[in-house]
């Protein structure tokens, strides 16, 4: 029998429904349980492709090559399971479905209404493909009150009276806030996101209280007896040091044998040991190692959630600690800038799109070059990586991308701009913008005897795209003269999707996106290698 849960917030956002939809997720798991985790947010976009980094963070892309919310990420790394397209619905893609059944004349001639309409359409996804599960986890986005989120939440309070409190949990994550100037917790915000709930006709089973402190008894009893909650189902969901942390800290508070209560359920104990180990490690590194990164989207450091989560599962596969060094790629516009570079053991270019910051990131891809620093070019880093050689080592000093300039040397371009008919096709963009990327998981054919294959071990990877623009394959001879090794290709020949540059102790750039397959108990080999590079510098430096 398959049972759904819940997870609602309020108060404000970013409280953590993601991580704690993921813990929870893993400590069933742990007890032998089948989980399915999906996310709903009420946005209107269709999926957050188009959405700047700096309001919504990463997107997360799925091995069919959906677009998704960067929980998706928390979701597989914590459990393992991986994402499907259907895992994430928006409210753009609930009202375009209903608006499409419309025109089709799929109801009959009704008043289209968002119940029972677009209520149906939510719980038609929730239900979609969970036969075979336990436990299907569903976090809405946003916070309670929010009105792009009222037919979400009534979609789910119809699934309980339709399926049965014995198939249903509600979990509400909350914040209790500590007033530094008078010493205290407060549980009024706490109290008034329960009865804005309770007025849309859910009532929450389990209270997850966000708090940077521990929550007195006299407070936890508040909070129950005004929230109509059982005091056991008060849980505290306390700040950790670090998001590995989360799934033992909510099993000791609770929160899983809560779940199992409430459902009747026996159960094996959770067998938590590779998350004691994991937390034991990142506690007690052997040294450190410092990687700069060079990005456009510092600001908010979610636009790079899954990269960072990757450097720290390498890092802790080397036993060290993690620092990361952040580097405005504009402020490397002038070589003269590049001092900041100096002191990092390692350098990396993330993903990213538009011209803005690329001089200053072509500046940091010599600078890791010329200075013997391990280097790891992801996406448009690796793109990066080609200009600055094909400009400084091949001499063709107006190379460019077609996405930032016209140019008589695009060593990086749409794929049909040089390759139809020996004849440079120029693709335009007039569609939908996904519509021209190459998205989700491709194979990619290694060459023997290469860094990547003994990095890999393997002949033929699979890793996640999201690009439009690829390495021009016309100039890859003209390349590999001056020591690029293009180590990496598509299993027809054509896409270039790693290369690796020769007499140099580790330089490397891959056109896909390792950072999204990484876990934190399977840790990217390249992030591995890479790390273990950077601390081999580290100590002869």
């Amino acid at each position: 029998m398959t049972r759904f849960i819940f997870i609602t917030g309020g108060v404000t956002s970013s409280l953590g429904k993601g991580l704690a939809s993921a813990s929870l997720a893993s400590l069933l798991q742990a007890r032998g349980l089948k989980i399915h985790l999906k996310k709903l947010d009420p946005y209107l976009n269709i999926d957050p492709g188009t959405m700047n980094p700096y309001q919504h963070g990463e997107v997360f892309v799925t091995d069919d090559g959906a677009e998704t919310d960067l929980d998706l990420g928390h979701y597989e790394r914590f459990t393992g399971v991986p994402c499907r397209k259907d895992d994430n619905l928006t409210s753009g893609k609930i009202f375009s479905n209903v608006l499409i059944k419309e025109r089709k004349g799929e109801y009959l001639g009704s008043t289209v209404q968002i119940i029972p309409h677009v209520t149906n359409e939510i719980k038609e996804f929730i239900l979609k493909n969970t036969k075979s599960d336990d436990f299907v986890l569903c976090e809405i986005g946003g916070t309670v009150g929010d009105i792009e989120g009222l037919p979400f939440l009534e979609a789910i309070r119809q699934l309980r009276n339709e399926l049965g409190k014995q198939k249903v949990l509600f979990i509400h994550l909350t914040l209790v806030p500590f007033l530094q100037n008078s010493g205290e917790l407060k549980t009024k915000p706490t109290q008034h996101s329960v009865k804005e709930l309770l007025g849309l006709g859910i009532q929450p089973d389990i209270l997850l209280c966000r708090s940077q402190k521990p929550i007195p008894i006299d407070s936890k009893k508040k909070i129950s007896l005004f929230c109509n909650i059982k005091e056991s189902s008060v849980i505290l969901a306390i700040d950790v040091n670090n998001i590995y942390e989360v799934p033992r800290n909510l099993h000791k508070q609770g929160l899983d044998n809560e779940v199992i209560s409430f459902f009747k359920l026996k159960t094996k104990k959770p067998n938590l040991k590779k998350w004691q180990l994991i937390e034991k490690r990142i506690l007690n590194p052997d040294g450190d190692v410092t990687i700069g990164l060079v990005g456009k989207y510092n600001t908010l450091a979610d636009s790079y959630k899954s990269l960072i989560e990757a450097l720290i599962h390498g890092s802790v596969s080397n036993n060290v600690k993690l620092n990361i060094k952040w580097l405005d790629s504009e402020l490397f516009t002038k070589k003269i800038s590049l001092n900041g570079l100096s002191d990092v053991n390692g350098i990396i270019i993330p993903g990213g799109f538009g011209t803005r910051g690329t001089d200053g990131k072509i500046n940091a891809a010599y600078y890791a070059r010329k200075n013997k620093i391990p280097f790891l070019g992801i996406c448009l880093g690796m793109q990066i990586a080609i200009i600055e050689a094909a400009r400084n080592l091949a001499n063709l000093k107006d190379a460019n991308s077609t996405e930032f300039s016209k140019t008589n040397n695009p060593v990086i371009g749409l794929m049909t701009e040089w390759i139809k008919e020996n004849k440079r096709v120029t693709r335009k963009l007039n569609g939908d913008l996904g519509g021209t990327m190459r998205l989700g998981s491709y194979d990619c054919n290694l060459k023997k005897n290469s860094k990547v294959y003994h990095i890999y071990k393997k002949n033929r990877i699979s890793e996640r795209h999201r690009h439009r623009y690829e390495v021009n394959f016309n100039y890859i001879k003209t390349l590999e003269k001056f020591g690029l090794c293009f180590s990496g290709m598509s299993p027809d020949g054509k896409l270039p999707e790693i290369f690796e540059l020769e007499n140099h102790p580790w330089y490397i750039g891959v056109q896909f996106h390792p950072e999204l397959k990484s876990r934190p108990f399977d840790p990217h080999p390249l992030f591995i290698s890479f790390i273990k590079a950077a601390i081999q510098r580290s100590r002869l430096f």
